[in-house]
């Protein structure tokens, strides 16, 4: 009879097969009622599942991160058996756990409209609280595809005729609809206590535009009402810090239907785009990096030979001139290793680390463009170092070093690191891998650094650890990324000549902090809803007359500050103090410096913040060591 180990080592005897509710029920009451599903042996189960031989068991609860996915999985079913209850001649698809949520693609003769979606979820809450139990079942292959084209459900029929013959297949029945499904869900559809349709969108049936359009709901399920209320409140907050209409409002940049992807700076934009680039490179150069300019063309050859023609496909944006076919430059390694072969290495000249803010073009789906996020052009703060293998934990430790240092200076505390080993499509053999994924965990385990395992998702030419930050919106961004390759070098012929006087293969290390500057951009805009830190701002000051007799003095002042290298502008127009107050308050202008009668005779200025803090009257001195030191300290 079985024995049951828990995460805690402790072990719980039966006499007979067991449950996974039944454990629970064993171990409390408590832990009865919150159990959503169970972990035994590694594999996710319902709560139903029984055990009827020794096994390790953890029980799942909404506490667990598997726990909320189950509960946005099941909310997804709860959304479908809506749908069939209310249109009964709706076709059901496929419907996935997003991040945050879930959707679920219908085929339906109309449009599905707001009204409708207020149906939908009313019925939701209604099948929620009936509480119906979630009941799996098996059927054959060949079975299920006659059952479901018997209910008139054609294209779950059609996925299931792409599964093989031999498979036995799960089913989940909730009250009088049954779906599709590998599970695991919850007990009953009682678990189901706070969610919301969010909005109606068109997808192609599995993703091909030569398919039939169908309407995909999506919609977000949580824990409780608590925490859908905080997430509403972070997507009303994110609404109001979307950075294309900050963008918009603060003359930053724009992007038009001519150049799709492409982002138009203008100058307070350009202004950002530039500060941080300084800041980047004077950061490479005190850590050793040369910096480099490469072409933006580069005949085809080459990149079949680095294996990103095969790669990338269709991604390649390219151009054809006198019987030779040209990539548009989709990335920059192929290039660096161009500039490293440009001469006979030594291994005296290792490490050697090549920079390039390199401008790169990639054919993205025009769906998918959105603002700075997502481009088709962009540039990267990339970076290549070349290096022997014993140099490999140096260059990756100070690399990460950089990389926390520089996200400190922006703001960001919180980062996230990933360790994605290698994908199904790839270059370079096995014992390659095994080195580069070694070495890699090496170092994070030298840095003593909390990190998760991503398998599968490395570049095709190596293994990489990615970094994320969080925002104040609680949102995770991937920006900083290392890529351990011991295989693009030795295809494009680079070497050097080891201590032995050997020919010797040098790994490559491709390095982003981060990462697209537009999309960084981006982040940093709606981190700070446009109230850059004085460092990265555009504007520093502002300064204001009340009238036009102090407008001379103004202009002075304003002068006098800009030639101390601050970036400080003048408003001397024949308006309101109050007007011109808010106007640059709403334009995000860390210090407003106004001038009056008395300020002119005395020779200062009086300072207000654009968050209202009035500081009183100051010398010109004052307020330009206080921009000099709060910019200096890069304080957020």
């Amino acid at each position: 009879m079985p024995v049951i180990t828990l995460p805690d080592g402790s072990e719980r005897s039966f006499d007979h097969p067991v449950s996974v509710h039944e454990v629970a029920a064993d171990i409390g009451p408590g832990l009865a009622r919150a159990a959503l599903a169970g972990r035994v042996d590694g594999a996710l189960v319902d709560t139903g599942f029984v055990m009827d031989r020794d096994a390790r068991l953890a029980i799942i609860t909404d506490r667990d991160e598997e726990g909320i996915e189950i509960i946005r999985h099941s909310t997804a079913h709860l959304l479908a058996q809506a749908v069939k209850a209310l249109f009964p001649q709706a076709q059901v698809t496929i419907g996935p756990v997003i991040e945050d949520g879930f959707y679920y693609d219908f085929a339906f003769e109309r449009p599905f409209t707001p009204e409708d979606l207020k149906a939908i979820e009313a019925k939701m809450a209604e099948l929620a609280k009936a509480d119906m139990p979630l009941v799996r079942s098996t059927m054959g292959r060949d079975e299920a595809i006659a059952y479901f084209r018997g209910i008139g459900e054609a294209y779950k029929a059609e996925i299931i005729e792409d599964i093989p013959a031999d498979q036995t297949l799960s089913l989940y029945r909730q009250g009088d609809f049954i779906d599709l499904c590998r599970g695991p869900h919850v007990p009953s559809t009682g678990r189901l206590k706070a969610f919301k349709l969010m909005k109606v969108a068109g997808a192609y049936w599995r993703g091909d535009s030569r398919n039939e359009m169908l309407q995909r709901i999506y919609g977000t399920a949580w824990r409780d009402k608590k925490e859908l209320k905080a997430y509403l409140h972070r997507l009303e907050e994110a609404e109001k810090r979307d950075h294309r209409k900050i963008g918009k409002a603060l003359d930053l940049f724009h992007t038009q239907e001519e150049a799709p992807g492409m982002v138009f700076w203008h100058d307070k934009g350009w202004r950002i785009y530039l500060i941080i680039q300084d800041y980047i490179r004077a950061k490479l150069r005190q850590h050793g990096y040369q910096e480099v300019h490469t072409p933006q063309v580069i005949d085809r050859t080459l990149w079949e030979k680095s294996g990103h023609w095969e790669k990338f496909g269709d991604m390649i944006f390219t151009t054809h001139s006198e019987s030779r076919d040209y990539a548009i430059k989709p990335m920059n390694c192929p290039a660096h290793i161009q500039i490293y072969n440009h001469g006979l290495k030594s291994y005296r000249d290792l490490p050697l680390r090549l920079a390039e803010f390199g401008s790169c073009h990639r054919n993205e789906p025009s769906g998918t463009l959105h603002g700075l996020m997502r481009v088709r052009n962009f540039v990267q703060d990339d970076a290549h170092i070349f290096c022997t293998e014993d140099q490999i934990l140096s260059e990756v430790s100070d690399f990460i070093d950089l990389l926390f240092e520089v996200y400190r200076d922006f703001g960001f505390d919180e980062v996230m690191v990933i360790l994605s080993t290698r994908p199904e499509q790839r270059v370079g053999e096995d014992a390659l891998w095994d080195k580069a994924e070694k070495a890699l965990e090496e170092v994070l385990d030298h840095k003593k650094l909390d990190w998760t395992l991503q398998p599968g998702e490395g570049a095709f030419y190596g293994p990489k650890i990615e970094f994320s930050l969080r925002d104040c919106l609680n949102r995770v961004w991937q920006l900083g990324t290392i890529q351990l390759d011991f295989s693009m070098p030795g295809r494009l012929d680079a070497h050097y000549i080891a201590e032995d006087n050997s020919r010797q293969v040098p790994v490559m290390l491709h390095r982003a902090i981060l990462g697209s500057l537009e999309r960084f951009i981006g982040i940093l805009i709606e981190h700070y809803a446009g109230a850059l830190p004085v460092w990265l701002s555009p504007g520093q000051a502002v300064v204001l007359n009340i009238t036009d007799r102090q407008a001379e003095y103004a202009q002075k002042v304003a002068n006098n500050l800009r030639d101390q290298d601050l970036r400080v502008e003048s408003d001397l127009r024949n308006e309101k103090i109050g007007f011109k107050i808010r106007q640059h308050t709403l334009e995000r202008i860390p210090y407003l410096l106004v001038v009056g009668d008395r300020e002119m005779e005395n020779g200062t200025v009086a300072v207000r913040t654009r968050a209202g803090e009035d500081l009183g009257a100051m010398s010109v001195e004052d307020i330009a060591r206080r921009i000099r030191q709060e910019a200096a300290s890069r304080a957020n």
